[in-house]
């Protein structure tokens, strides 16, 4: 007769439609783990008759000492696919790694790929930081996904209400809000933008209503016709600024989603014989090294990719402690240089 084998966690996984990962955070009481998958595996581990092995729950539990970049590719006009301001984020999270004694391990992946999986019960590292997605619609089900494998990640991007995973952002409202006012207080009153207006994009998306609700409380609406669609980079800003212009609606000022859409877009300004910022005034976002030395230097709103990157390191490794980690929203702050002209005296309106 043959003789009976006791049930693991690899079972109840199975059984229960999670991974082992997932599995083994519930059994140790891990708060990561949402109440229905808890459970789900709960009922599974007492229909099995489960018994915790100590000695390999112990095993499990030893890490690996090493963090996981996962950088996206983003379209750029050179062999790199990086968007520039994902490198200066680079250096401050190999600076807060080395700082609380873990090895870095950098990974480039394209959206395409089923590049959660290799991770989902690996030993290559204890956890994920996420960094650059394209439509965070469709990014969404791959987050929901790795939640549901009880990988510990964190995410540089929006943070919306009932995220069941942590991210890491900007107040993207109210650096657009800083923008809006700033466009004011230069005389400009119909105010472009290029970049995604949607939930697809909803770092962009909050940059654009931040202005536009600045803008409204000053007096001024912006005119959806003025928005054109952008991904970030140089040229989806020049292939945008080309399509607002065709449209032969007026307009003074251009706010820019990043950097990369404002000097693209200011390059289609100059071959239309338009100046900036006599003509135009021109406002970007991110701060890149490149915004200083755009001719002219561009206006634009400034993220703190050191302490960003300080942030996810410190919250990934809060979770792979099974600590409580919550969503946070870093600071925006306007960075005033000659693309956006000079403050004009208030005139009655």
């Amino acid at each position: 007769m043959r003789k009976k084998t006791k049930a693991t966690s690899v079972d109840i996984a199975y059984r229960a439609g999670v991974s082992q990962a997932t599995v083994s955070r519930v059994l140790r009481g891990s708060p990561l783990v949402n109440i229905e998958t808890r459970k789900r595996v709960e009922a599974v581990a007492r229909e099995l008759n489960y018994k915790v092995d100590r000695h390999a729950s112990s095993l499990r539990t030893q890490r690996a000492g090493c963090i996981a970049l996962l950088l996206f590719e983003d379209p750029t006009p050179d062999e790199s696919h990086i968007n520039p301001f994902f490198l200066s984020m680079l250096g401050s999270i190999t600076r807060a790694c080395a700082k609380q004694g873990q090895d870095l391990l950098v990974s480039f992946q394209q959206l395409s790929d089923d590049w959660h999986a290799d991770y989902e019960n690996s030993m290559k590292a204890d956890g994920l930081i996420l960094l650059g997605y394209g439509d965070y619609l469709l990014y969404q089900s791959t987050l929901d996904r790795l939640v549901d494998q009880g990988t510990h990640f964190v995410r540089w991007g929006a943070v919306l209400p009932g995220q069941p995973f942590v991210s890491i952002g900007c107040d993207n409202f109210h650096g657009g809000q800083l923008v809006g006012e700033h466009l004011y207080s230069v005389g400009r009153r119909q105010v472009a933008f290029l970049g995604g207006a949607s939930t697809s994009c909803p770092e962009f998306f909050a940059r654009y209503r931040g202005c536009g609700v600045a803008l409204h409380d000053l007096g001024v609406t912006m005119d959806p016709a003025l928005q054109v669609d952008a991904e970030s980079s140089e040229e989806d800003g020049y292939a945008a600024a080309q399509t607002l212009l065709a449209r032969g609606l007026p307009f003074d000022a251009i706010f820019a989603a990043s950097d990369l859409i404002a000097i693209g877009a200011m390059r289609a300004l100059a071959e239309h014989r338009l100046r900036v910022p006599d003509d135009v005034s021109v406002v970007g976002f991110d701060d890149i090294p490149t915004a200083r030395f755009a001719n002219p230097p561009l206006t634009t709103v400034y993220q703190n990719t050191q302490r960003a990157g300080e942030m996810l390191v410190e919250s990934l490794l809060r979770q792979i402690r099974d600590e409580k980690v919550e969503s946070q929203m870093i600071p925006a702050s306007l960075i005033v240089r000659k693309s956006s002209g000079e403050v004009v005296e208030a005139v009655e309106e």
